[in-house]
């Protein structure tokens, strides 16, 4: 079968053949019909994840191995069961649910597998859906998308699980509160139209990009700003009547988580998910002085990924923007998020 590999940190993925994969066990096999591209596929091409100050974690030294295929954002077809497999039947159509622990630990057990110390998550620790196949470990972690366009569906796994988390985060937010939306990227934008569902808060978003500023008011956005413009903290302190009293920063670098913590309200609370990387100085005081809780929020359980769709099936909430490529461009797609140039999500599609 065709995959599309990593052969070298930091430079283009590459299409290679390599055998395709027969499940064993409680394993199933899914043709791969659409498979999302994520920011964090950058990332992951790279082999580093930047911590600033000059650390980096690599992702070799966590025993990542070259050629390695990515992709955890997979949706596809059933097409042949383990010897133990069951829950599913050849030619249902499915999304996998990648965030995979050990399934032994207390974390597992108790249904956090994204907090296992021993992931086995499809497309960042063990081969992902940039190819024909995909093999998941076992049915439990594929999800009915009945009713849900596929390419949407496609993300939903990664994207807007990740933005459903980080909204549940939250809590109970007062209806007077304002919430901010740091970054229009796919994530974003996926936070904002589940917002508008979840939510009754107003809602404004700062993005450095004006295309993806239009597309965070036609997802929903009450208001937005430009954050690389001169006093653009004032103009959000002003536009939500002294500073928001929630906020989710999906860039997650020092620019980004500054504006949160100095345009915060007095008890808001600060989720941040972005990965783009670095580090700040915090000024320690600033915390209890203006009662701010700050939450890192990264993915969601398999047990949100049920809710998610059952609410994304019963209750309207704008999807994000979808540029369908075909597999053979995942290369150049990479290259292209790379640079900027799309508004919400690329999808592949075989």
């Amino acid at each position: 079968m065709k995959a599309y590999q990593i052969i070298k940190w930091g430079e283009a993925i590459e299409e290679r053949e390599v055998s395709r994969p027969v499940p064993k066990g409680s394993e199933v096999l899914i043709r791969v019909t659409a498979s999302g591209i994520c920011h964090s596929d950058l990332h992951i091409r790279d082999g580093f994840f930047d911590l600033g100050d000059g650390k980096k974690i690599s992702l070799e030294d966590r025993g990542i191995e070259l050629p390695f295929t990515m992709g955890h954002e997979v949706l596809g077809e059933v097409v042949e069961l383990g010897a133990e497999a069951s829950g599913v039947q050849i030619g249902e159509k499915r999304i996998i649910y990648p965030w995979i622990g050990c399934g032994d630990c207390d974390k597992c057990k108790r249904g956090d597998e994204p907090l296992c110390m021993e992931p086995r998550t499809l497309g960042t620790r063990y081969t992902g859906g940039y190819a024909e196949f995909c093999l998941v470990p076992h049915s439990r972690y594929l999800i009915d998308f009945t009713g849900v366009n596929e390419a949407y569906a496609a993300t939903c796994a990664c994207s807007s699980l990740t933005a459903f988390s980080a909204l549940k985060k939250l809590g109970a937010i007062h209806p007077d509160e304002w919430i901010m939306i740091i970054g229009a990227g796919g994530v974003g934008l996926s936070a904002v139209g589940l917002a508008k569902t979840l939510n009754k808060n107003n809602i404004v978003v700062a993005d450095i990009d004006s295309n993806k500023r239009s597309a965070a008011l036609t997802a929903g956005a009450n208001e937005v700003v430009n954050n690389a413009a001169k006093d653009s903290g004032k103009a959000i302190v002003n536009i939500t009547n002294g500073g928001p009293g929630a906020i989710i920063d999906f860039v997650g670098n020092p620019d980004s988580l500054k504006l949160a913590i100095q345009t915060a309200a007095k008890g808001a609370i600060i989720v941040t998910v972005g990965l783009y990387g670095g580090a700040m100085k915090l000024s320690i005081p600033m915390l209890p002085l203006k009662m701010l809780k700050l939450v890192g929020s990264y993915v969601g359980s398999l047990e949100e990924m049920h809710e998610l769709m059952k609410f994304i099936k019963t209750r309207k909430a704008t999807p994000v923007p979808i540029t369908r490529r075909p597999m053979r461009e995942a290369p150049a797609a990479l290259e292209d998020l790379r640079l900027g140039k799309t508004v919400g999500r690329f999808v592949l599609t075989n």
